[in-house]
C-alpha cells in the first residue's frame, strides 16, 4: 500500500472514530481556542506528612454533544497528523497557568509523547513558558516513557538535560514491563520511577513479579531515584508496597482522576 493510500485509511479512520470531517483541522481549532481541559491524578506518599505530594496531568477534549472525549479518542488523532509536540506545550502552558492561579498540590507529573522527546525546541519552550508564568521549574516533572528510554536515548537524554536545566524534574514511567536493563535509568538518573501497572497488579498473584520490585527498589537506592507504583486499586496490594518500602503509590484504589479546579486553592497564593 502507497504512503498516500495508508494516509488516507488512517483518515478514514480518524474520521470514523471521532466523526470529524477534517480531523487535523479540528485539532489545531481545538489547540487555538482551549477547547481541551485538564484533569489530574493525585499521587500518594506512602510516608511522611504530606498526603498527596504530587499529581499525573491528564487531559480531555471538550466536544458539544459528547461532552469529554477520553484520551483514547484523540490522542491517536494527535499522533497520526504530528500534533504531539503541539499538544504537550498546550498542557505545559495550561498547567502553569492554573499553578500561577493555585493549587494545593504542589508539583505535577507531565507525559511527554515520543515526538515531543524528539522535539529539540521543546526545552527552550518551556524556559520562556516558566518565566513568563513566573513560576519555577521544581513544580513541574516530565515523564518519559519506558519505551523511549530504550529506542530514542539520546533524544531522552538531551530532553532530560534541558528539562534540568530549568529546575524541573524527569520521571520514567511504564518501567520493568519491557526492559530488564537498569541502563537507561543509569544514563538518565531520574528522580522518580515508575513501575509499570502490570507489574503491580500482578505483585500478590505471580510469582517472580515482588523480586523485580525488590530489584527496582534495590537499584534505587543506589541511584537515589524514589519509586512510584502506577495503577494501585486494592488495598492488599497497597500494604504490601508500604511494607516494602516503595514510596509512592498511583491508581483508582488511592484517587481517582478529576477537573484539576478541584484541587484550586480558595485563596491566592502568596506572591513568591
Amino acid at each position: 500500500m502507497s504512503a498516500k493510500n495508508v494516509d488516507a485509511l488512517l483518515r478514514k479512520e480518524a474520521t470514523a472514530l471521532t466523526g470529524w470531517v477534517e480531523p487535523a483541522e479540528r485539532l489545531r481549532l481545538a489547540l487555538a481556542k482551549n477547547e481541551l481541559t485538564l484533569f489530574c491524578q493525585p499521587i500518594a506518599a506512602l510516608s511522611g506528612a504530606v498526603r498527596f505530594p504530587m499529581a499525573e496531568v491528564l487531559v480531555r477534549l471538550r466536544e458539544e454533544e459528547k461532552a469529554l472525549l477520553p484520551p483514547g479518542e484523540f490522542i491517536p488523532v494527535f499522533e497520526h497528523y504530528r500534533l504531539m509536540p503541539d499538544l504537550d506545550r498546550w498542557v505545559m502552558r495550561e498547567i502553569l497557568r492554573q499553578l500561577k492561579k493555585g493549587l494545593r498540590i504542589p508539583r505535577f507529573a507531565l507525559n511527554l509523547s515520543s515526538q515531543t522527546i524528539d522535539d529539540a525546541g521543546f526545552p527552550k519552550d518551556l524556559a520562556l513558558a516558566l518565566i513568563e508564568a513566573g513560576i519555577p521549574g521544581k513544580t513541574l516533572l516530565f515523564e518519559i516513557g519506558e519505551a523511549d528510554t530504550l529506542q530514542r536515548l539520546e533524544a531522552a537524554l538531551r530532553l532530560a538535560k534541558g528539562v534540568r536545566a530549568v529546575g524541573c524534574g524527569v520521571m520514567i514511567g511504564g518501567f520493568g514491563r519491557r526492559s530488564a536493563t537498569f541502563a537507561p535509568l543509569k544514563a538518565l538518573k531520574p528522580d522518580y520511577v515508575k513501575v509499570d501497572g502490570a507489574i503491580v497488579r500482578k505483585l500478590l498473584t505471580t510469582t517472580g513479579v515482588e523480586d523485580k520490585l525488590k530489584a527496582i527498589l534495590r537499584v534505587g537506592e543506589v541511584m537515589k531515584y524514589a519509586v512510584v507504583a502506577e495503577m494501585v486499586e486494592e488495598q492488599d496490594i497497597l500494604t504490601r508496597l508500604k511494607a516494602l518500602g516503595v514510596g509512592y503509590a498511583q491508581g483508582f484504589g488511592i484517587r481517582q482522576p478529576h477537573p484539576i479546579e478541584l484541587i484550586a486553592n480558595t485563596t491566592p497564593p502568596r506572591p513568591a
